[in-house]
């Protein structure tokens, strides 16, 4: 059984990263950070990118706001950063307060900016397989992990359990492309999925994203699949400092034993998704530069 880590493939990619921001020291790469309120999470989220960010020479700056600022007044922001040419990449950290419409939050975003590749245009980008477009951090992170590993894709059946539009989704369209890594049949998988278990079995690639902590049980995997857990879900832990342990969708222990190779949680796709946002805005700085 293979171990497929996330920070060593993480950090590959982020010295890359700093290699081509430092071949134009006439420019550095700027991304601007949304945040709305004072969520922890969220507080936390941003300040770890931005420590990234720092590191391989991207600027960033953030703007927080009132958790009660309006639709129109937040729209007012993102366009502010859409007309700042110093601004290469806008990414709004969610979740946003109820009374915000996120899925309008992110199509205001100028699509030559959606680091997070949540606008509509960069997902029918990806529909199109458009090389231009930003593709969700996540998923993206989950492709590279694979390309870097080696593993085998072509006519592959992936079986995806989750249907967002941050994983699910783009993780499907991109296992679905003629290209080198892809290739794949895929199946999509939801709460909602009848006789769950035999659709799962039959997967070559097992990719869980539906946020339900051990929901992938050792009865739903083949013998000698790949396994890769995006879930990052808090369960409850009274031996643990915190009160609490990060948990995947996979009960690992279990699945691990018969797999071919298996991401960890913590330690897997999690810390995929900030170095594929850096890559991200260094693609949208290198663009503005041509």
């Amino acid at each position: 059984m293979e171990l497929i880590e996330g920070k060593p493939v993480a950090q590959a990619i982020l010295n890359e990263l700093a290699e081509r921001v430092g071949k134009n020291p006439a420019s550095r790469p700027c991304v601007a950070f949304i945040r709305v309120g004072e969520d922890p999470a969220s507080v936390y989220y941003v300040r770890s990118k931005q420590k990234t960010a720092e590191k391989i020479g991207i600027e960033s700056r953030l703007n927080v706001l009132p958790d009660t600022i309006s639709q129109q007044a937040l729209f007012a922001e993102i366009d502010a950063l859409n007309a700042d040419p110093k601004v290469h990449g806008i990414l709004v950290q969610a979740p946003l307060p109820d009374h915000l419409d996120e899925r309008a939050t992110f199509n205001r975003v100028s699509p030559d900016k959606d680091v997070d590749g949540f606008n509509q245009v960069n997902l029918g980008r990806l529909v199109q397989e458009d090389p231009s477009a930003f593709v969700a951090c996540t998923p993206a992170g989950v492709v590279e992990m694979i390309k870097r590993h080696r593993i085998e894709t072509a006519g592959k059946h992936v079986v995806v359990i989750g249907r967002s539009l941050i994983v699910g989704k783009p993780a499907a369209l991109l296992f679905m492309r003629k290209a080198e890594f892809a290739n794949s049949t895929v199946t999509v998988c939801h709460s909602r999925t009848q006789n769950l278990a035999e659709i799962t079995r039959q997967a070559d690639i097992l990719i869980a994203a539906i946020g339900r902590a051990g929901y992938v049980t050792k009865d739903m995997v083949k013998p000698g699949a790949v396994v890769i857990d995006v879930g990052i879900n808090r369960v409850d832990d009274p031996q643990s400092a915190k009160g609490y342990k990060i948990a995947g969708d996979v009960q690992f222990d279990e699945v691990a034993p018969q797999c071919k190779a298996i991401t960890p949680v913590p330690g897997g796709v999690g810390l995929m998704t900030v170095a594929m946002l850096m890559s991200n805005t260094v693609k949208a700085w290198e663009a503005s530069n041509r």
